[in-house]
């Protein structure tokens, strides 16, 4: 395992790590912008809001693989660190044949209660048709979608980090090409489009599983390794039902949003979807150089390599600091030619701009607070982690939010997030300084 992360090179290995992630996660967001692209070129109206009705849908499918996904990505990481192999091929059959069972659970459950759950969605006798026909596919999937959270993140631990970008890229590839074919010429329309990303997901899963066959050393799928102690399912679901929550806070957070703008207009509901699509470029970089290190830093606690280990977090926190820094200046700067690339009106361009420019104005902290989420999730410390999950976009966001309100009406909107970053980047130094103490 040394040869896959090389103490004497921490910083080399780190990067080695962090970018194919971060490759991974814009080809993700270019996928995603390719599949609303070829959705909204049928024009039909009610399709398009019938697909996007089912967006929390494949959000709840992502969050359930990311409970099995990086919680067991956590827990290997430092297994591999204190040179258990064994336990590291026990925790991955036992992540991927739950991850299948639980993917079958979901599946049988959204086909028995479709109609209600989309009826709760928002689907009305128009949208109803197109969103149960992209509905159901997904349900029928569900398996296969949960499980292409696992390996993407498990392979990840035993330094395979370009092989888990490949395996992302390939997926979403299939997903853009199969796309125009099944939506339009085949016209399968709201169902073409679910059936693409469905064999997008599988391609992946079947890529990994050939992966693990031809190159793992350390992770396996053999059902008679299936097995973890209860220490070790707790570790699990600790971490991994945290990273989850970030998931679904994202989600609530841009829904408690649109309701403090509904007394402006629509136009500033509208603005403000933009603007969180133009400033998730900037996140999702965070992201990538943050869960890059990821296995990096679960492998040295393992070890008990506390030296390397600070040595690391202050490198990160250094660079994470810097490229924020960078990423802020570009956003403020470019706020209206950015807004001017996704609309015309000049109104709405000046009210988007003002928006990234709040948005952008607190990345660095936005940076910390992600780099030691990760960091808690890595080293298994459950407690920290989940209070991060819940602030920058869950309970300090909403306090913050309500706050700023009542003493700045609509300009208290959009300086919420920012106020959010400030306090959470806050407490998740102080965590950082107790458990370093504590350590």
């Amino acid at each position: 395992m040394e040869t896959l992360f090389d103490s004497k090179h921490l910083y080399r290995s780190y990067f080695q790590l962090a970018f194919p992630m971060v490759l991974g996660l814009v080809v993700t967001l270019v996928y995603n912008l390719a599949d609303t692209f070829f959705i909204a070129r049928t024009n039909d109206t009610n399709l398009i809001a019938g697909v996007s009705l089912c967006a929390p849908v494949f959000t709840a499918l992502m969050a359930f693989g990311n409970i099995f996904g990086q919680g067991g990505s956590s827990l290997i990481s430092r297994l591999l660190g204190g040179q258990d192999e064994q336990g590291a091929k026990r925790v991955s059959a036992f992540c991927f044949y739950i991850a299948l069972a639980t993917g079958v659970v979901l599946a049988v459950l959204m086909s028995a209660f479709g109609h209600p759950l989309l009826l709760l969605l928002g689907a009305d006798a128009d949208t109803l048709p197109h969103a149960f026909a992209y509905y159901i596919v997904l349900a029928v999937g569900a398996p296969v979608i949960v499980l292409s959270f696992i390996h993407s993140n498990l392979v990840r631990c035993e330094g395979m980090a370009a092989e888990s970008m490949i395996g992302t890229i390939l997926g979403a590839v299939i997903n853009i090409i199969l796309d125009p074919i099944l939506i339009s010429v085949a016209g399968m329309g709201a169902m073409g489009a679910a059936v693409a990303t469905v064999i997008g997901y599988l391609c992946s899963v079947l890529y990994f599983l050939w992966l693990l066959h031809q190159k793992s050393r350390c992770l396996s799928v053999r059902p008679s390794l299936c097995r973890v102690s209860g220490r070790e399912l707790r570790q699990i679901l600790g971490v991994g039902v945290t990273a989850a929550l970030s998931n679904l806070m994202q989600s609530l957070c841009v829904i408690v949003v649109n309701q403090f703008l509904l007394p402006y207009g629509n136009d500033k509901i509208a603005a403000m979807g933009i603007v969180l699509k133009i400033n998730m470029i900037a996140q999702l970089v965070l992201i990538g150089f943050s869960f890059g290190g990821v296995p990096l830093f679960g492998y040295l606690y393992g070890a008990r390599r506390q030296a390397e280990m600070k040595k690391l977090v202050r490198f990160c926190l250094g660079f994470l600091t810097a490229l924020s820094l960078a990423l802020t200046a570009v956003l403020c700067l470019l706020a209206s030619p950015l807004m001017a690339a996704f609309v015309k009106d000049t109104a709405m361009i000046a009210t988007g701009a003002e928006m990234l420019r709040w948005q952008a104005v607190s990345t660095v902290f936005a940076g910390i607070v992600l780099l030691l989420t990760v960091l808690f999730q890595a080293t298994g410390k459950v407690g920290p982690a989940f209070m991060l999950s819940i602030s920058r976009q869950g309970v300090v966001f909403v306090a913050a939010l309500l706050v700023c309100v009542r003493l700045f009406g609509y300009n208290g909107v959009l300086m919420g997030q920012a106020a959010a970053d400030v306090c959470s980047a806050l407490l998740a130094l102080g965590l950082l300084a107790g458990n370093g103490k504590r350590a």
